[in-house]
């Protein structure tokens, strides 16, 4: 591999280290003063969304300064280089073009002299007769009945994607249908998501590229063995149990007719793969139009990241704003606050798309980063965190940049409740941004001794996010900014932001120990004295 420029010996990071020295402690309330424009300025719209960022500790030559280093990081031919399918999955020597997933039917994206828009749309198209066949009810189940009960069985990408949007989209569901996601090896989780179902109208979705994944399969043939103690016939699992695999011959021996095989492809992600066949869940709840308008939300926030200008560009305005939070002031964790109930698994399903892509220690060259790389993501949905985490935010010791999240239309519209639920989003960023000043609380006739812990230091950084209604179309485009939102970070970075060898090891050491619990003679433990210690306390509080 080619020597690659260090970042932090780029000319852009140098002058940004110098422009943060004599800026770090400017106010929000000073920038504002100074600049009455700033608020309808420092604002960016696509896709849809309307982002006001103009409540970051940000001023033009901070933003000047970030285009300059997104430039010099080539972010623009980096960004051509993944929507042309080279492979910049260095590590495993991919392609990454989950971009593919949501082209439309006509386009052209060759991976290894193939065009493979047209499998894509087999597959899209093969997904969209299954769920008619299911949501019509012309599917029966072996018995002869219809399925009420869908049963998704995956783990990480194959799981939090689908769930995700599942509840995201529950407005547009078939509420006739049933829906359950099963992940956790924990006993459980199975034997809660099972319990009140019947066998007989229960359809299981089997998620596992490789038909091998240890916690998918072992809960599959849990779910295969309570099947067929009701079902009694092994012919049933063929109408009870489809796969998203690539596995053929895995999913034969499993019992699942291969016609009902939905494949994808290495160059998708698990965490990047809810518009895949792993959105199969998605597709039986919502339909195929509905999932297909997903899809378009999706290229359109691709099509704006690939051509718009930085200084207009979504993902790229937030993915340097996160680079200057976390590499300059040191904040190590974002806040996502989506102020809709149907979007309270947005922030979790973020957490392995932001963390498992740049949760790294070296750069693509295998240089060990001396800056900070991947945040923590977290949060919860509306009103809720303001009565949990949000005093931390407001007059804690860290710096916690968030995102907030807010629709102009409630899907579920019920007297003032939208309204008081829009003003808290609005007066949440402004009490962040402008705090509360020892003056203006000793003006509200506070005792003197009281008045530092009613004082609110403000300067606290925020996106709002606003969108005229959740839908479809801009759920999908919510996915993909983020995603984007990632991509921007892992080039300015210089890591790889498309493996995930930091989930491997402890798979593997898991591997091991796992017949050192179930073998039936004391076995040799070769661990350090705190795991085997642990072995042999397990094995003596099993029996």
């Amino acid at each position: 591999m080619a020597e690659r420029t260090l970042l932090t010996k780029r000319p852009s990071w140098a002058a940004l280290q110098s422009h943060y020295q004599n800026t770090q402690k400017s106010h929000l309330r000073d920038l504002f003063a100074a600049d009455p424009a700033r608020g309808t300025r420092m604002t960016a719209e696509g896709v849809g969304i309307f982002l006001d960022y103009s409540k970051n500790r940000v001023t033009d030559e901070t933003l000047k300064l970030l285009f300059a280093l997104a430039t010099e990081c080539d972010l623009k031919g980096r960004i051509n280089a993944m929507f042309s399918g080279e492979k910049i999955n260095i590590t495993e020597g991919r392609a990454v073009l989950h971009t593919a997933l949501r082209a439309p039917k006509g386009a052209s994206v060759i991976v290894d002299g193939k065009n493979v828009v047209p499998e894509v749309h087999e597959v899209l198209d093969a997904m969209g007769a299954f769920a008619d066949r299911i949501r019509s009810g012309e599917w029966k189940g072996f018995t002869g009945k219809p399925i009420k009960n869908i049963v998704n069985i995956g783990i990480g990408g194959s799981d939090l994607g689908p769930v995700m949007a599942n509840e995201s989209l529950r407005f547009y569901a078939k509420r006739e249908l049933n829906f359950r996601f099963l992940s956790n090896v924990d006993g459980t989780d199975f034997a809660e998501t099972v319990r009140d179902l019947d066998p007989a109208e229960t359809l299981f979705i089997v998620c596992s590229k490789t038909f091998t994944t240890q916690e998918t399969m072992t809960n599959a043939e849990s779910a295969r063995n309570w099947s067929l103690a009701t079902l009694k016939d092994k012919a049933s699992v063929a109408k009870h149990f489809v796969a998203v695999s690539t596995n053929a011959a895995k999913v034969k021996e499993f019992g699942i007719d291969t016609a009902n095989m939905f494949g994808f492809w290495d160059w998708v992600g698990g965490r990047y793969s809810m518009d895949s066949a792993v959105g199969l869940a998605t597709v039986l709840a919502i339909g195929p139009n509905n999932f297909r308008d997903l899809l378009a939300g999706f290229h359109a926030m691709d099509e704006h990241f690939r051509t718009t200008p930085f200084e207009k560009n979504l993902p790229a305005i937030m993915g340097l704003l996160s680079v200057w939070y976390g590499s300059f002031f040191g904040a190590e964790t974002v806040a996502v606050l989506p102020y809709d109930q149907y979007l309270k698994r947005f922030p979790a399903y973020l957490q392995q798309l932001t963390m498992e892509s740049n949760g790294k220690r070296v750069t693509l060259g295998g240089a060990e980063v001396d800056y900070q790389t991947g945040s923590v993501y977290w949060g919860e949905p509306g009103t809720n965190g303001q009565h949990s985490f949000y005093q931390l935010i407001h007059q804690g010791t860290k710096i916690i940049p968030c995102d907030f999240i807010a629709f102009c239309k409630s899907l579920n519209p019920a007297g003032r409740h939208h309204d008081l639920l829009m003003a808290n989003v609005f007066a949440q960023a402004e009490a962040l941004a402008f705090g509360k000043t020892a003056e203006q609380v000793k003006a509200d006739k506070v005792e003197d001794w009281l008045v530092p812990h009613k004082t609110f230091p403000g300067n606290r950084p925020s996106n709002v996010l606003m969108v005229e209604k959740l839908t479809p179309f801009a759920l999908g485009s919510l996915v993909a900014l983020y995603e984007h939102v990632v991509f921007t970070q892992g080039v300015v970075w210089d890591i790889g932001s498309f493996d995930q060898w930091g989930v491997e090891l402890g798979k593997a050491l898991a591997s091991k120990i796992v017949p050192e619990l179930e073998s039936a003679t004391e076995p040799e433990l070769k661990h350090d004295t705190s795991t085997n210690a642990l072995i042999a306390r397990y094995r003596k509080g099993k029996k």
